[in-house]
Order: C-alpha cells, then structure tokens, then sequence
C-alpha cells in the first residue's frame, strides 16, 4: 500500500509542480490551500505524511502543524519555507515536525527528509558566523511570531516605525 501524502500550500503553482514530481515516488497524493480543506480531507483519508508551507496566506503553518499533530499523532510533517528562520526551525522541531526545509527545495529532498530516521551525525556543521543581516532578519521573524503575526504590536517591541518594519518584511530574507 502507497503512503497517503497531502501536499499543503497556498501557491497553486508550487502545489501542482510539487504534485506532478512526487507522483514519480508512487505516492498517493492529495492536496490542500488552507486549514479548511485541509481538514475536509482528513475526514475523508488517513493521511500519513504532510508537506506543509509555513506561511499559507494568513494562516500560520506552525499553527496548522500543531493542529495536525493533535488530530493524527502519528502523522509525519516536513516543513518548507523561503523564510526560514532559527526561531520558527525550533518551534517546529519542538511541537514535532520531522524536518524543516528551505525553499527551493527538491522534491528528492523532501521524499529524503520523510524517509531520513534522525540526524546525520556525519552532516558538517556550518561554523561559519551569521551575518548581522541575517541576525536582523531572524530577531524580526521571532518577535512577530511572538506577536502572532501582529506588525503593529511587532513594530512596538521592536521600538520600531510600524511602516519601516513593512519595508523589512517585504524584502527577501537575507540568504546568510
């Protein structure tokens, strides 16, 4: 019998991309934009693992993760995201996501991260030291999450112009 696998993301182009390439590893596919959907198929299927986008529009991936986790404790989630950052890589390792992937990410990095059974011991560890860019972008990633996405309340603890935190959310995150 096939693994059940719903892919969970708002970019409809990704999710069909996605869909066509883990078609070749003999999934059975399924696929969602949002909590709603998402739980209208698991009414409907025993899902077994989820590719799970963490910003999917207004919703919170991480949220989403959780709920999943509480519905079907054996479920196995891998999450991707082109903003990544420390803080939302821990919440997730702590409420139990088996991996946490940064976009581009290849469909055979996804398929290794469900089948990977713990962390690769001999995988070198990046000593290289952050740029203060990038410590930047990751303090901002944490305090709105602490804020539940608020950027008014974010801008506030940041002691930080509501708009000029809008104009450091709107860039790209700072590669390294």
């Amino acid at each position: 019998m096939h693994k059940k696998l719903l892919v969970i993301d708002d970019d409809e182009v990704l999710r069909y991309s996605m869909l066509r390439a883990l078609g070749r590893y003999k999934f059975e596919l399924y696929e969602a934009s949002s909590r709603a959907t998402t739980q209208s198929i698991l009414e409907q299927h025993e899902i077994d693992s989820v590719v799970l986008d963490l910003r999917l529009g207004d919703e919170s991936g991480l949220e989403l993760a959780q709920w999943l986790l509480k519905q079907s404790p054996g479920i196995e989630i891998v999450i991707i995201t082109g903003y990544a950052s420390v803080s939302t890589a821990v919440e997730a390792i702590k409420i139990g996501v088996k991996d946490y992937l940064i976009k581009p990410v290849s469909v055979e990095e996804i398929v290794n991260a469900f089948n990977n059974r713990g962390a690769d011991a001999k995988k070198a560890i990046k000593v290289d030291p952050v740029s203060t860019k990038r410590l930047e972008w990751e303090h901002i990633q944490k305090v709105l999450l602490e804020h539940n996405g608020n950027i008014s309340h974010a801008a506030k603890a940041l002691k930080m112009h509501r708009r000029t935190l809008q104009r450091k959310l709107q860039k790209k995150p700072v590669k390294e």
